[in-house]
């Protein structure tokens, strides 16, 4: 289907566009600050409530909140900037730092939120290590100081490893209880593999999960192909939400093939539209996984490709590319924007060129992603109009994330390969 060469030389990132709504900012808390006196009460309710504290919406819609971000300050500190995943202006950086309580070691900042928001969130601080606030290298200096949460316990691995990043979740937000280990849920086996590729030249980690049962008890396993897969299995854990699926009853039992994706500079080079990597994994990778798995399944229609962000523009274009191998794409943040310059949304353009292909796609994004969602949304009506009729599009309350991600995923995949 995709008949033209993708573009080369694209920009690694994505557009700079102006975030066209500001951030979402009260100019006061909804919890009360303390005087000086009062600063170890304070901090001890903190402690017992954690981190950041939720109080009505001061302007009285039932179905939001205040939202506080807490930091507890030194002598020195003289900033602390704090970034929830996509709610932050890079144009105007100033309008999220955290203000100080006069007198006290109270750092404060408060965003008003929908009652269904959940995001990761970083703390950048400044203890006088920067240079001078306002000038030229201030900021990028700055980024360089993540810090953890210390009065929040809920965090999730950092993509490309370091400090483990906080998050927070509403009281509307989706959970993620599928993504704990069950006791007495059966357990899938996970076994780590180096693959080579022609393709692509030299090899690859790939993980393999293979559903729990006996040697022989399968046949036409339902596979999923998972990219990232260095995130998501040995930093997430996605075994555990298969198994409890499946103990479950909401999908079959399936197996999982999770291909790395080495490091950023690769990653940006081959899921970016390109074929190779494509054949890599139509005729490459599922033919060894079959090998390794024989009841692995040779279905389209029982075989999803899976990505987020870069990946989830890969896995529209290698199922679109190879709907002989793949007939599902469940995609999370597609970079349906890319690339940056004259192609801008390539992908999209090649699908308005071309008749349908037989392939179900499920899309969701962030309402918070003001980069991503008006190309996600002129791909939604060009599929529309391009006559795929097998296609689900929703947003929900979050930003460019992994927590928002990891249920979304489960979703998906319920939906694509549930066992009704």
């Amino acid at each position: 289907m995709i008949a033209s060469a993708p573009p080369q030389g694209a920009p690694h990132h994505p557009p700079r566009l102006t975030r066209p709504d500001p951030v979402p900012r009260l100019s006061a808390p909804g919890v009360q600050l303390p005087d000086p006196a009062d600063a170890e009460e304070f901090w001890a309710e903190a402690a017992r409530r954690g981190t950041p504290l939720l109080a009505p919406d001061p302007l009285g819609a039932a179905d939001h909140l205040a939202v506080t971000f807490l930091w507890r300050g030194t002598p020195a500190t003289r900033a602390v900037h704090v970034l929830p995943n996509k709610l932050g202006d890079p144009r105007s950086p100033e309008g999220n730092l955290m203000e100080r309580v006069p007198g006290t070691d109270v750092w404060h900042w408060t965003l008003r939120l929908r009652d269904d928001w959940r995001g990761t969130y970083d703390l950048f601080v400044d203890e006088g290590d920067c240079p001078e606030p306002g000038t030229r290298d201030y900021w990028a200096r700055l980024r360089t100081r993540p810090r953890a949460d210390p009065l929040n316990s809920r965090t999730l691995p950092r993509r490309w490893g370091g400090v483990p990043v906080p998050y927070a979740e509403l009281p509307r937000a989706p959970r993620a209880g599928d993504w704990q280990a069950r006791p007495g849920v059966p357990a899938g086996t996970v076994t780590e593999h180096t693959v080579a590729s022609r393709v692509l030249g030299g090899s690859r980690r790939v993980w393999l999960y293979e559903p729990p049962g006996r040697a022989g008890e399968f046949a036409d396993l339902p596979v999923l192909v998972l990219l990232d897969g260095e995130h998501w299995q040995p930093g997430l854990g996605v075994s555990a939400l298969l198994d409890n699926l499946i103990a479950d009853g909401r999908i079959p039992p399936t197996a999982a093939v999770l291909p790395e994706s080495v490091d950023a500079a690769t990653r940006w080079a081959e899921l970016s539209c390109r074929p190779a990597f494509t054949s890599f994994l139509a005729d490459e990778l599922l033919p060894w996984a079959a090998g390794r798995q024989p009841a692995l399944t040779d279905d389209p229609a029982r075989t999803v490709l899976a990505g987020q962000s870069l990946g989830g523009l890969t896995a529209v274009h290698a199922a679109l590319g190879a709907p002989h191998r793949f007939g599902n794409a469940l995609v999370q943040s597609g970079s349906f924007w890319w690339p940056v310059g004259p192609d801008a949304e390539w992908l999209t353009a090649r699908i308005a060129a071309s008749p349908p292909l037989p392939v179900r796609l499920r899309l969701s994004f962030g309402e918070q992603e003001w980069v991503a969602l008006p190309a996600a949304r002129r791909l939604r009506d060009t599929l529309a109009a391009a006559g795929y009729d097998d296609v689900t599009y929703r947003e929900f309350n979050g930003g460019h994330d992994y927590l928002c991600w990891r249920t979304e995923l489960a979703d998906g995949l319920v939906e694509l390969l549930g066992a009704g």
